[in-house]
């Protein structure tokens, strides 16, 4: 090429820029060498990159602003060349210098867009091996992306989605889209939502939206994350219904008639209305569910069910207590005589006779009623004086017709006897009274001790030893739960130091928390009793209940951080009879859920509580949490519970509560529960504990 090059200047930065075109490294500077040597018309010029090398010689430096490339070099000294070939020779570098300048700007722009290109390609291959859903879209809703997550959960390829409007894939395609706005201007959200696939079929969809914002931190679109949680919502359902339900007749149970009436009595009380509860025992069922069958007396049950249902108002809640007991709540009633007419009408549905299995049977029903406010104003006080009502109202003996009675006795006595337990309460603090029991918990697979529940007991100098619900009740209406919850987290606290001090190695002992105590000044209350003790965290776990998180969700979530942050774990005791949506629950720094000992004691004859116990069992796992039940007394009942994955116990088939010295021989001895043959056997020498 240097051949081909004439002396004419023109000809010289023709093939300057060819040479920067088209050549690299040592054949570049040859040529750029060549160059020099034609545009001076003298022999020998060269171009070396880097420093100059030493000696005589005319050296012109290649550069541009602030960036140097190298040197044209000629061997003669520089006196020996005129002014007009030293100029000219600058003249050459300064051009050099800046297609140099220009293709150096140009090569690190073609790396840039490399790694651009190549983080992109990263970024679409990590999202389309993501099994999550990933679509992004516009502000205004019009999809952008939609990685290989999104394929096979909606059944639209990407070809098909992209440039549509997300509204398609709605269950409801004229529901109007708000979400767009309200997501660029609060930054985003996790919601579930109902979405449609291309089958038709709908299903639900966990769905997390972000904000996707420029350069300048304005909002360019959005950023969706989509799961279907179709099974988890099946299984909440599930849970829900075989928890607050009574599965023969379909009717609310004990649990959600108290839950429904107690707001409904918070509604009377602000409305100054009168309401009553009415509690129902059928007469003559039993020798008729013994002579003609369980099945028989099932089908008898429900007709009585339909027949209550069907003469009651729609707001009236009608629920099966349990056997042959019903109740029903009124409210916004004349206190006066409605209720008598209502019950009258109640008796006059048995007048008529069932029709079971060609049988025509006949029962009666006695009634006993309780005035709310008159005779009490929660709902547990109103079914148990409903109750002693029925029972006046079946004094004219079995028989077809029944009756009803209102409620009437005075209760002051027992008013004296709690006045009397929160006196002797306080003095209890004072005389050292109170003490700690210790449940052990138990590996369902190795029997061995894993943990205990502190329980407190109160050694009262006339009643004796009384049990958490003779007192706890009371401490929590009077407002000293907080006094007598810090006496049992500093003895506990005592007790943990005191076994650390023996060489005992770190056991989580659980506290029960109260909803009045779980308050902002619960962690700094803990951690106080950590630091007096010089213990970790280690040592405790709490154990709350399902209520506290259905209130304040932001306020419960930081209570609980920060007390995790102290290395304490959380239960979540008598899991199944709060009211927590399952979809929330996940957000909660739970480590156990903790089966209601109200399930486990019908396990295994009463297919309801196995349901519910396995469906519990079945959500821990999907949520990574372990479970433990309590109440477990029998080697039936462990056997169900481990094989359905449960992954402890607390019972007495291993032991009662006992005081700290015999839990803390238990650990030295190595106790253990014995398993023999898949079937459990409480240790000779804890028996009578």
């Amino acid at each position: 090429m240097i051949s081909s090059v004439s002396t004419d200047d023109l000809a010289c930065c023709s093939a300057l820029l060819d040479a920067m075109q088209n050549l690299h490294g040592q054949v570049l500077s040859a040529a750029l060498g060549g160059i020099a040597s034609a545009f001076l018309k003298r022999p020998g010029g060269k171009y070396q990159p880097g420093p100059a090398p030493e000696g005589e010689m005319l050296k012109q430096a290649v550069g541009y602003e602030s960036e140097h490339f190298g040197y044209y070099l000629f061997p003669d000294p520089a006196e020996t060349y005129s002014q007009l070939e030293c100029q000219r020779l600058t003249m050459l570098a300064g051009f050099t210098g800046r297609l140099l300048q220009r293709q150096a700007d140009t090569e690190k722009r073609a790396r840039s867009l490399d790694q651009i290109e190549a983080k992109l390609e990263q970024q679409a291959q990590i999202l389309n091996q993501m099994h999550e859903s990933v679509i992004t879209m516009d502000p205004a809703g019009f999809i952008t992306s939609w990685n290989r997550g999104a394929e096979q959960l909606f059944g639209y390829t990407a070809m098909e989605a992209i440039g549509r409007n997300v509204l398609f894939l709605y269950e409801n395609e004229d529901e109007e889209d708000s979400l767009a706005d309200m997501f660029v201007e609060q930054g985003g959200r996790e919601m579930e939502v109902r979405r449609r696939k291309k089958s038709g079929e709908t299903f639900w969809a966990s769905l997390s939206l972000s904000v996707m914002r420029d350069q300048h931190g304005n909002p360019i679109g959005l950023i969706g994350y989509i799961n279907d949680i179709t099974e988890r919502k099946n299984a909440e359902k599930l849970i829900h219904h075989l928890a607050y339900y009574d599965s023969l007749t379909g009717l609310p149970n004990r649990t959600l008639l108290t839950r429904t009436v107690d707001e409904a009595l918070l509604e009377a009380r602000q409305d100054s209305m009168h309401g009553c509860v009415m509690f129902i025992d059928l007469n003559r069922f039993k020798p008729i569910n013994d002579t003609l069958g369980h099945v028989a007396g099932d089908m008898l049950l429900v007709e009585v069910a339909i027949r209550l249902r069907r003469a009651l108002r729609e707001q009236d809640v009608v629920a099966r207590l349990g056997a042959d007991e019903f109740a029903v709540a009124l409210f916004d009633i004349d206190k006066d005589y409605h209720p008598g007419f209502v019950a009258q009408k109640l008796l006059a549905l048995f007048d008529e006779p069932f029709f079971i299995d060609g049988h025509e049977l006949r029962v009666g029903a006695s009634i006993g009623v309780s005035m709310y406010p008159e005779d009490a104003s929660d709902t547990e006080t109103l079914l148990r004086l409903a109750d002693i009502a029925m029972y006046r109202a079946k004094q004219g003996g079995e028989n077809n017709e029944g009756g009803y009675a209102y409620y009437s006795e005075e209760m002051n006595s027992n008013t004296l006897d709690l006045l009397r337990i929160e006196t002797g309460l306080l003095h209890a603090f004072e005389y050292n009274e109170l003490l700690l029991y210790y449940q052990p918990k138990v590996d369902m697979l190795t029997g061995g001790i894993t943990g205990a529940e502190a329980l407190v007991r109160w050694q009262h100098p006339e009643r004796g030893l009384l049990l958490p619900g003779e007192f706890i009740p009371i401490a929590e209406e009077t407002g000293l739960i907080v006094q007598l919850s810090d006496w049992v987290l500093d003895a506990v606290c005592n007790q943990a130091r005191a076994w650390k001090d023996a060489g005992m190695a770190p056991i989580r002992i659980a506290l029960n928390v109260t909803a009045r105590e779980f308050t902002r000044s619960l962690p700094d209350r803990i951690r106080a009793a950590l630091s007096r003790h010089q213990l970790g965290g280690e040592w405790l776990e709490l154990e709350i209940t399902e209520s506290m998180l259905m209130h304040s969700t932001d306020r419960v979530i930081s209570i609980m951080e920060k007390i995790c942050s102290l290395g304490i774990t959380i239960s979540l005791d008598d899991f199944g009879t709060g009211y927590s949506s399952l979809s929330y629950l996940k957000r909660f720094p739970i480590n156990t859920l903790k089966i209601d000992r109200s399930f486990t004691m019908g396990i295994p004859d009463d297919t309801n509580d196995c349901a519910i116990a396995s469906a519990i069992i079945g959500i821990a796992k999907q949520l990574r949490h372990k479970v433990i039940a309590e109440g477990v007394e029998t080697e039936k009942q462990f056997n169900f519970l481990k094989e359905a994955g449960c992954n402890e116990l607390q019972g007495y088939i291993f032991s009662r509560p006992v005081p700290a010295d015999d839990f803390h021989r238990m650990l030295l001895e190595g106790r253990r529960l014995k398993i023999i043959g898949e079937h459990p056997s409480l240790p000779l020498d804890d028996i009578g504990l």
